[in-house]
C-alpha cells in the first residue's frame, strides 16, 4: 500500500501545487491504534510525539521516505515539532514557516524545504471538519492568493504540504458535490441541512520534517522563541534511544530540548511574530495566529532572540512590540466583526433584536 503510494507520488506536481495526498498509507488497524494513542496522548498532557508512545509515527520511516523523495535527499531534519489534537478549531488562514508576511526575509530566497505532514484519523470525503488549503500559495507571501481546496481525505491517507502554504483547519464541506469550498470565515454561514455531517471526535496527527539546510536551521531557531513548544521540550528530553531510532530511518535529530533546557531567552513569545534577520530595519506588522491546542491564549510577548548569536537592537525590539500590539488589536476586532457578518440571516436578526 505505502510502497505504491510512494511510487506514485509526483514530485513535480507537489512543487507546483504545494501539497500531496498519499492514499492508503495506513491500514484500518493502524488507524484505530493511532486513535487510541491520540486519546491517551492528549489526556496525559500532549507534547511532541518522539518522546511519547506515538514515536512510531516518525520511526516507521513512512514520513521520512516521502520527505526524502520530495526533497531529493538521503536524510531529513527533525527537532521536536509534532503534535496530536482532538477537535482542533484553528479556522484562520495561516502559514507555518518562519517568515510569513515579509517577502524580503530568508524564507523567500529560494525553494522552501520544510514540510508539514498530517494524518486525519477520520473520513473527510463526506464529512466536514477537514483541512483547507490555498493551492499554489506556497510561493506567494500573502494569505489571500490561491483557490480554496477542502482536502477530502480518508483516515488511511497521509497528507503533506509545504510549510509556506496557506492553510486552515476545521474546514466546511457542503453536501452538494458541485458547490464551491467555503472560506474559513464562512463556517457558520450555511443552513445545517446544507453542510456535510461532522464527526463527534476529530483527531489529527502532525509532524514537521525538512531538509537539513538553512531553512531547517532557521525554522528550529525560530521555534526556540515560542512558549508552547519550549515548555514541551523542557518537560521531555530526547534520549539516546529516541535519537538512534529516528536515525535508523534517515532522520537527523537536532536536540532542541537540550538547547533550551537552561536558556532563559528561549520561549518568550506566546504568539507568532516576525523573526529578526540581519539587515531587517523595521518590524512587519504581525498577524497573530491562534494559539496551538496545548497552549493557552495570551498577549503578545517581547521580541524573540535573534538567530546564531546575533541580537536585534533595542530600538527594533521596541518598534516590534508596538507594531505587534497594534496589529493584534486590529485582528481581534476584525475577526469578531467577520464572524458576526457570516452568521445566517435569522441568527443575525435575532442578535440585532436583543
Amino acid at each position: 500500500m505505502f510502497e505504491q503510494a510512494l511510487a506514485d507520488l509526483d514530485v513535480a506536481e507537489f512543487w507546483r501545487k504545494g501539497y500531496a495526498i498519499l492514499p492508503d498509507v495506513y491500514t484500518d488497524a493502524e488507524v484505530e491504534q493511532m486513535r487510541s494513542e491520540v486519546r491517551e496522548h492528549c489526556g496525559s498532557g500532549g507534547g511532541e510525539l518522539a518522546t511519547s508512545p506515538m514515536r512510531h509515527v516518525l520511526a516507521d520511516g513512512r514520513m521520512a521516505a516521502v520527505a526524502k523523495k520530495l526533497l531529493d535527499t538521503d536524510e531529513v531534519l527533525y527537532g521536536g515539532d509534532s503534535s496530536a489534537t482532538i477537535n482542533g478549531v484553528i479556522r484562520a488562514w495561516h502559514k507555518d514557516n518562519t517568515d510569513r508576511l515579509d517577502p524580503d526575509a530568508p524564507d523567500w530566497d529560494d525553494r522552501y524545504t520544510q514540510l508539514r505532514f498530517g494524518i486525519y484519523l477520520q473520513d473527510h470525503t463526506e464529512h466536514t471538519g477537514g483541512l483547507n488549503l490555498k493551492v499554489g500559495s506556497q510561493d506567494i507571501c500573502d494569505l489571500e492568493t490561491g483557490p480554496t481546496l477542502y482536502c477530502q481525505n480518508s483516515p488511511n491517507d497521509l497528507l503533506v504540504w509545504s510549510m509556506r502554504m496557506t492553510h486552515s483547519g476545521a474546514g466546511t464541506l457542503l453536501k452538494d458535490p458541485s458547490a464551491r469550498f467555503p472560506e474559513p470565515d464562512e463556517w457558520n454561514a450555511f443552513p445545517p441541512e446544507e453542510v456535510a455531517p461532522a464527526h463527534d471526535e476529530r483527531m489529527a496527527v502532525f509532524a514537521h520534517l525538512g531538509a537539513n539546510d538553512k531553512h531547517g536551521r532557521r525554522y528550529l531557531d525560530y521555534l526556540k522563541t515560542r512558549t508552547y513548544i519550549v515548555d514541551a521540550w523542557r518537560k521531555r528530553p530526547f534520549t539516546p534511544q529516541i535519537i538512534d531510532e529516528l536515525a535508523a530511518v534517515g532522520i537527523v535529530v537536532r536536540d532542541m530540548p537540550a538547547e533550551v533546557k537552561d536558556d532563559k531567552r528561549a520561549g518568550l513569545s506566546k504568539l507568532w511574530a516576525p523573526y529578526w534577520y540581519p539587515g531587517k530595519a523595521e518590524p512587519v506588522a504581525a498577524a497573530p495566529e491562534p494559539a496551538p491546542a496545548a497552549a493557552p491564549a495570551a498577549a503578545p510577548a517581547p521580541a524573540p532572540a535573534a538567530p546564531s548569536g546575533t541580537a536585534p537592537s533595542q530600538a527594533f525590539a521596541r518598534r516590534y512590540g508596538r507594531a505587534v500590539k497594534r496589529r493584534a488589536s486590529g485582528i481581534v476586532s476584525g475577526a469578531k466583526q467577520g464572524w458576526h457578518d457570516a452568521e445566517p440571516k435569522a441568527k443575525k436578526a435575532a442578535r440585532a433584536g436583543r
